[in-house]
């Protein structure tokens, strides 16, 4: 699974880096420690095709959901769950989107008491283009009232790990090869085609070291999470 990242780089930068055509958040500054329930930045395509850049809520509700509780538990979603449930095929069809990072965490079990955690980015220090799907809610009691605005919610999908993170995880979040990104963020591709993007990251353009144990608490926050542990 995927439920820590890093966000550091700043939104006008990224918007350069993903060619964005409408810039609608201001910056969320630099965060080493986001976690689930954070908005987070998010790109996706407008119902003209423009590519616009925002924040979501990371945890999906899905627009079928009796309330918001369900948030938690879909931080992530596994492809083999996007690929097989209509409610999900749906969103991958309609409502794709890139969260972008800067990198991620995973936790190594050492024992059976104890977790290392990991610090996992791309080899030539580019922005990791997380594969996301995002939904609409509106609480049951709200819908059809004037006012009521809708909760926009994302969540990560997550694949087979390479060999990398592999020894350190049984799961990964998908990251977009820089040459899909612009079909992945297509209204017109739809979800056939989008779903042979969801493929594991090659090994080689990733990289890994363990960082220190206070990237645990979501409260510690800072560069300094991101130091390797003496020796790496």
């Amino acid at each position: 699974m995927c439920g820590r990242y890093v966000s550091a780089t700043a939104a006008s930068k990224l918007a350069e880096e993903f060619r964005v055509d409408e810039l609608v958040v201001e910056d969320l500054g630099e965060r080493y420690n986001v976690a689930p329930s954070l908005d987070v930045y998010a790109i996706a395509p407008t119902n003209e095709n423009k590519r616009r850049m925002g924040t979501l809520r990371w945890g999906l509700v899905p627009g079928f959901a009796k309330d918001e509780k369900i948030a938690s538990r879909m931080i992530n979603l596994r492809t083999e769950t996007v690929l097989s449930r209509p409610a999900f095929t749906k969103l991958l069809d309609k409502r794709r989107c890139i969260v972008p990072a800067d990198g991620f965490y995973e936790w190594q079990a050492t024992d059976a008491k104890t977790k290392q955690p990991f610090y996992i980015t791309s080899a030539d220090g580019q922005p990791l283009a997380f594969a996301g799907l995002w939904d609409r809610w509106t609480p049951p009691d709200g819908r059809g009232k004037e006012g009521v605005e809708p909760l926009r919610t994302v969540t990560l999908i997550t694949g087979e790990p390479n060999e990398l993170v592999g020894r350190i995880h049984n799961r990964m979040v998908v990251c977009l090869p820089h040459d899909k990104w612009d079909a992945w963020l297509d209204p017109a591709v739809g979800k056939d085609e989008a779903a042979t993007m969801l493929v594991t990251m090659p090994a080689d353009q990733m990289r890994a070291y363990p960082v220190v144990k206070l990237v645990g608490n979501v409260r510690n926050e800072g560069p300094e999470l991101l130091e390797p542990l003496p020796g790496h």
